[in-house]
């Protein structure tokens, strides 16, 4: 059997030349492997954090510096007849040398590489232990300096931002983004080994999936690398899947073989909220007379993945159909969860991917910008039946086509492909993130001037290899993409859309104008929370514009933005708690006013991706959950919203509707209660009508006339109740709505678990009341967020991680949109 020695000990770092950016030239320190150079500087004390005020621009050093990582390999004795060095990743160009004889060299950080240094060992092995062992040095140079190189090969081409990334096969993102920082990694970024094998060994193992009439089937591609000695050798490979065993042999000097397994009547996987996610054991080995070669083991799951693009009366369809069943994505784009990837471990994709599924979300898109993420991330998504958009590594450029980009591309996307093929949950493949319709929209065409762009790569390369590499999945070019040339890239009536119009230049309203196939991006901007605002920057004051706020706003124009945004519906902010307060609110209202208007057009419209998930660093952003791993206030909203069942009121042609979503397999019935309230409470009007949602349907109630508020009424509102799901429609914008000045009793509670229940009562309308539980410590959390409440009503927030508890703190960090509004008038916006 094949012997494997993991390299993770002994390695130094070491800057060579003239020390850019104070390091001391030739200066070594010790190295995680795998890891990263500004993990390694951290570590060390040579940097501080760059997460941190502004100190991203004293570390641009880094990323236009070489460095060196050493170590030295012990003699090794084995029998195998050839031993490899394997590295899962290099980050990213970089040249290997061992005992003084250069090895190979590398330029891409999304795919693995292997180097044969059989005759290295044995000229180790000769020496003896008195040689000290083998030096080994991995030599990186700048990203920076080998994308110019390329630049200058290839030629200039358009890009959305001002960095070369796009000549380079690199985590994109590095090179900063409107969300994040520019911290241009090296390093040994994945795991580094040995492999001593002989005779032959598993060079890739590609399992396809596929559910016949109730019958699952494993077709396990297997391709072979053999030793000279061993290429004329009959071997065996035997297919485990479950309980299910099979063997195929392999001629003599045959490096390909398929292998089938068929598993009856396989418990399917689905996407949670649709059923549950079993996973089979599947093993593959490599079997030679007399004994075990080599193993590949992962675990599979039954199920069925088509996309449904078929034409109809509203355009082109994008509905992904998961078992047979049509599905409405309840999505969020994920980025890297930290500019230095290597950061990132199991638990911590489990702890994100966790707070997704308790979301209520379905659908993970990985945003091309970014890296294929660890197994470790498809592990947990496979178990927490998410499913997976992978979209390829293209985002917001025009790529050159030509050589040497275009062979490692290729490469990169059959290891991946084929890398990831076991996982259930990965149900879509994406040629790319925008640039389709950067052709189209943004000047490119003119300024390419006939140049390659990547066209080839989406519309034919990628298509391919996913054909020939796992036709199990279905393959789009790109997101937004129409399907063809015969629209516009953009089109909301066929394919994918990304909806940026409204953030960049209307208000959130403006959502409710189309109903787009499938809405792949949207999203709307507020600050971290106040606690992780308050680690990361050192301003005294802090203020919207105070220099570390400013630097961690990396949209263009984004405070405008948010000004703009807030103007529309509040009068100016009196300071800077009511603004942290209302772009927190504004965000939440502009992804619900979205989310609902989309979900109650269903079937026509199949799918919500909200742009984001999550941070990479301390930033304000589109996020959901920022980059110290805080909710922000639309996370629990995005609860709300990708719950089973949604109830909401939506304008239609003929008058106001209340919508109720079921996406469940079972009928909703019940009956909707509804009134039009007074600012004080007092129900003006009330009617009661039954209805019944059939499964993964909507249906709509028109609402009467006596129960619908004057158009322009800052005294009345709607309310829409359906058991405990309750929805208000206010007539006007906040900033002209007569609030009442805001009054409630706090009340606390401290339970055996050391939870602490703060129960707020209700003597007036509170319209978005939220607890920033943050500011009551650091480390508090409290489970709930925006709420509006009608008087005499109450709400209990169960709150972890406070210490000290007390009605007055507690009322301290309670916020509502009442006190914004009143305070906003009363101080001109001060």
């Amino acid at each position: 059997m094949k012997d494997v020695t993991p390299l993770v000990d002994g390695w130094t770092l070491r800057l060579p030349g003239d020390g850019d950016g104070g390091a001391t030239p030739g200066r070594r320190l010790k190295a995680a492997v795998p890891g990263c150079v500004h993990t390694d500087l951290l570590a060390a004390g040579e940097i501080a954090d760059p997460f941190l005020d502004r100190n991203e621009h004293e570390a641009a050093w880094i990323g236009r510096a070489d460095w060196t990582y050493e170590t030295v390999l012990p003699a090794l004795t084995t029998t195998h007849e050839r031993s490899d060095l394997v590295f899962d990743g290099l980050d990213t160009v970089a040249e290997i040398t061992l005992g003084g004889r250069r090895l190979g060299a590398t330029r891409n950080m999304h795919r693995s590489h292997r180097f044969d240094v059989t005759a290295d060992r044995e000229a180790a092995a000769a020496a003896g232990p008195a040689a000290g062992g083998t030096p080994l040095t991995v030599a990186f140079t700048s990203a920076y300096t080998e994308a110019e190189r390329v630049r200058a090969l290839v030629g200039e081409r358009p890009n959305s931002y001002p960095e070369p990334f796009q000549y380079i096969r690199k985590m994109a993102c590095s090179f900063g983004w409107d969300w994040g920082p520019t911290l241009v990694t090296a390093g040994i970024w994945k795991p580094v080994r040995l492999e001593h094998w002989s005779t032959a060994r598993l060079a890739r193992v590609t399992p396809l999936v596929t559910v016949t009439d109730g019958t699952g089937r494993v077709e396990a591609r297997v391709e072979l690398e053999r030793t000279a000695a061993g290429a004329d050798r009959p071997l065996t490979v035997r297919l485990r899947v479950g309980e299910a065993v099979t063997e195929t042999p392999v001629p003599a000097g045959a490096d390909r073989v398929t292998v089938l397994a068929e598993v009856a009547a396989p418990d399917l996987w689905w996407p949670h909220g649709y059923g549950e996610q079993p996973l089979y054991d599947c093993e593959v080995t490599l079997v030679e007379q007399g004994g075990d070669l080599d193993r590949w083991q992962r675990r599979i799951g039954f199920r069925t993945v088509t996309l449904d693009t078929s034409p109809d009366e509203h355009g082109t369809a994008f509905t992904l159909v998961v078992n047979g069943t049509p599905v409405f994505a309840r999505g969020v784009n994920w980025i890297p969860d930290d500019v230095l990837p290597t950061r990132v471990d199991a638990a911590r994709y489990r702890r994100r991917l966790r707070q997704a599924v308790d979301a209520g979300v379905d659908l993970i898109r990985v945003w091309g910008g970014g890296i294929y993420e660890s197994d470790d991330f498809y592990d947990a998504c496979d178990e927490l039946g998410l499913l997976v958009w992978q979209d390829f590594l293209f985002a917001c450029a025009a790529y050159p086509e030509e050589q040497p980009l275009r062979s490692e591309i290729e490469a990169e996307a059959r290891e991946n492909v084929g890398r990831l093929a076991p996982h259930p949950s990965l149900a879509l493949w994406n040629g790319n993130n925008e640039n389709l319709w950067g052709f189209r929209d943004w000047d490119w065409e003119d300024a390419l001037a006939g140049d390659s762009w990547g066209e080839g790569y989406y519309l034919g390369l990628l298509a391919r290899v996913v054909a020939e590499t796992d036709p199990t999945r279905p393959y789009w070019a790109g997101s937004p993409w129409s399907g063809s040339w015969d629209h516009h890239p953009n089109d909301p009536r066929h394919g994918t859309a990304h909806s940026w119009e409204v953030w960049n230049r209307v208000d959130y309203t403006d959502y409710r104008d189309s109903v787009p196939r499938f809405v792949a991006e949207f999203g709307w901007q507020a600050p971290p929370a106040y606690a992780t605002a308050r680690r990361a920057l050192s301003d005294d004051p802090l203020t919207t514009d105070s220099p570390g706020m400013l630097h961690h706003q990396k949209a263009e124009d984004g405070n405008g933005k948010l000004a703009r945004g807030l103007a529309r519906h509040f009068p100016v902010p009196a300071d800077f708690d009511t603004w942290h307060y209302l772009t927190q609110v504004n965000q939440v209202r502009a992804v619900a006013t979205g989310i609902e208007h989309w979900r109650s057009h269903w079937p026509v419209c199949a799918g919500t991706v909200v742009w984001q998930l999550n941070d990479c660093w301390p930033v304000t952003s589109w996020a959901a959950i920022d980059g110290d791993e805080r909710p922000k206030p639309l996370y629990h909203e995005l609860k709300r919203l990708y719950a089973d069942r949604l109830v909401t009121v939506q304008p239609r042609p003929g008058g106001l509707v209340a919508a109720l979503v079921n996406q469940t397999a079972q009928d909703w019935t019940g009956t909707a209660v509804l009134c039009r309230v007074a600012v004080d409470g007092a129900v003006l009007a009330e009617v009661r009508l039954p209805f019944t949602a059939a499964p993964r349907t909507v249906a709509e109630l028109v609402l009467p006339p006596e129960v619908l508020p004057a158009a322009d009424s800052g005294k009345e509102l709607l309310t829409v109740r359906v058991g405990e799901l309750r929805t208000c429609w206010f007539p006007v914008r906040d900033k002209d709505f007569d609030y009442p000045e805001p009054r409630w009793d706090v009340a606390v509670a401290v339970h055996p678990d050391g939870a602490v229940a703060v129960t707020v009562t209700a003597h007036t309308l509170l319209r978005d009341l939220l607890l920033q539980a943050d500011r009551l410590a650091p480390a508090t959390t409290a489970d709930r967020g925006l709420t509006t409440l009608l008087p005499g009503e109450s709400v209990t927030i169960t709150v972890r991680g406070w210490d000290h508890p007390s009605p007055d703190a507690a009322a301290a960090a309670l916020f509502c949109v009442n006190a914004a509004v009143r305070d906003g008038e009363a101080g001109g916006g001060r």
